[in-house]
């Protein structure tokens, strides 16, 4: 199969998409040749929407917020609404979904549609040479095993300043069904340090995290690439 765009990038996020703007960026530097193709939100007023649709070119969005969608379609469960946008997802027919600031810990339901070719993907057309899985990739402030799960930054924070901690960091992990304990891709350690504000630490975590949302993905894309041609 030939691609004339190597790389689709679905990128999942909820509330400001600082993260998302590092992506749009960064597309042009990437290893492989690489355009974000979707952008989906659970949150209508995220500003990660209008990031994307103010790219040149604007990027095709999407929106789906748990509750709204549960209450419309009475019997459906959450793993329904896992499955729907999963199915959002695979239209685009990403190499790649990043998920960046996304607030819903996914269930078996959309871990198994990207897995795995499925009815879904024989709807959507999916070239029959296409290969899955497709690669699920997740940004979370805090080191492998430590700070598992939400708030992770706030928690640090409190744990240092109990003086039992003398570092924090970031990583790029591959997606599994527990929280935060799929394999990294990218760690980053960052210490903290004395005398600093919290949202001083805080801006400096979030520089990290742009650089190594940009790094992670450019080091799977690589993977991507070799696992199509090979």
């Amino acid at each position: 199969m030939i691609y004339s765009r190597f790389a689709h990038i679905g990128d999942l996020f909820s509330i400001l998409g600082t993260n998302l703007q590092a992506l749009i960026d960064a597309q042009l530097g990437f290893d492989v040749k690489a355009e974000i193709v979707l952008v989906l939100s659970n949150r209508k007023a995220a500003y990660g929407l209008t990031r994307a649709s103010n790219a040149n070119p604007p990027i095709p969005t999407a929106y789906l917020a748990m509750q709204p969608w549960l209450k419309a379609n009475p019997g459906k469960t959450r793993d329904d609404y896992d499955a729907e946008v999963a199915r959002m997802v695979l239209k685009a027919q990403p190499d790649l979904v990043v998920l960046a600031g996304w607030m819903h810990v996914f269930g078996d339901e959309f871990l198994n549609l990207v897995s795995q070719p499925s009815s879904i993907a024989q709807e959507l057309s999916f070239p029959a040479d296409f290969k899955f899985p497709i690669p699920v990739i997740n940004l979370h402030p805090a080191l492998p095993g430590a700070f598992d799960g939400a708030h992770a930054i706030d928690r640090a924070w409190d744990v240092y300043k109990e003086g039992r901690l003398d570092k924090t960091g970031v990583m790029v992990h591959r997606v599994v069904r527990q929280v935060d304990a799929g394999e990294p891709v990218l760690i980053r350690e960052i210490p903290f340090e004395d005398g600093e504000s919290k949202e001083q630490y805080e801006g400096r975590l979030h520089a990290v995290e742009w650089e190594v949302i940009v790094a992670a993905t450019n080091i799977v894309l690589r993977q991507r690439k070799e696992q199509i041609q090979g």
